[in-house]
């Protein structure tokens, strides 16, 4: 076996890998087997592909340090419940229609486990609040609407409602989050890194917004604006209210 040969078997996993996720294989000859750096074409699908890949990751990962810190912690103290609430509800609509449209599991998997997240949150902070019956309740609960959810009973046109509804209700709980840290005057065990993963991904579906519409004004677009802006206040308010007992402690 030559070099070149020993050198193409040891790129092949890598070449793979990039083909699969960021690049098509006519970008991959541009950048690296003539060299073509500057072809802007490629960059905005190696761009495109990476926001794509980012909102999947951040999406999927964003609570999980929030549950660590409530778990580590063993308090939800400044977490709203009826945010928490809200986002579940934003998740149930875009779950419950794979459910009823049979798609195979692994193109909606990252719902499912945001949709657990969420449940589990839920049920944590009525745990450590003193009410882990209330918490038990609630989860058997939503596993009845979810239950009812995807019978044949529902007529047709709830499960298009609500998914359209859904950007509005995490618009609404990111409002709520915000008024309870300004209420409270602190954020409790609310984890500045899944602010930061929540602010991120939405600054991602931003971008996906205008690749997909090249309008500014549209909802779409806009319902996402708004939804980073408030994301950027939470994450404000982690940092601003932090440094402000930071400082009373030393003083």
């Amino acid at each position: 076996m030559d070099t070149s040969e020993v050198e193409e078997e040891l790129l092949s996993p890598t070449k793979e890998f990039l083909l699969t996720y960021f690049l098509p294989e006519k970008c991959y000859n541009y950048f690296f087997v003539d060299l073509d750096f500057l072809h802007v074409p490629c960059w905005k699908i190696v761009l495109s592909k990476t926001v794509g890949v980012w909102i999947i990751l951040g999406t999927v990962m964003a609570q999980l340090p929030q549950l660590w810190k409530v778990l580590r912690a063993r308090s939800a103290s400044g977490i709203s419940w009826w945010s928490v609430l809200l986002q579940v509800y934003a998740i149930t609509g875009p779950v419950v229609y794979c459910i009823t449209n049979n798609f195979p599991l692994e193109a909606w998997s990252e719902r499912l486990f945001m949709f657990m997240q969420g449940l589990a949150m839920g049920f944590l902070i009525q745990h450590y609040s003193g009410n882990t019956l209330k918490g038990v309740v609630f989860l058997l609960a939503y596993g009845g609407v979810m239950l009812l959810l995807t019978s044949p009973l529902v007529p047709e046109h709830v499960i298009p409602a609500m998914q359209a509804s859904s950007m509005l209700a995490v618009v609404a709980s990111r409002v709520i989050q915000a008024g309870t840290n300004y209420y409270h005057g602190n954020t409790g065990q609310l984890s500045a890194l899944s602010v930061f993963l929540v602010f991120t991904g939405s600054l991602a579906l931003i971008f996906t917004s205008l690749q997909e519409t090249g309008d500014w004004s549209s909802v779409s677009t806009m319902t996402h604006v708004v939804a980073a802006c408030l994301s950027c206040l939470l994450l404000t308010q982690v940092v601003c209210y932090r440094n402000s007992c930071t400082k009373d402690k030393t003083e």
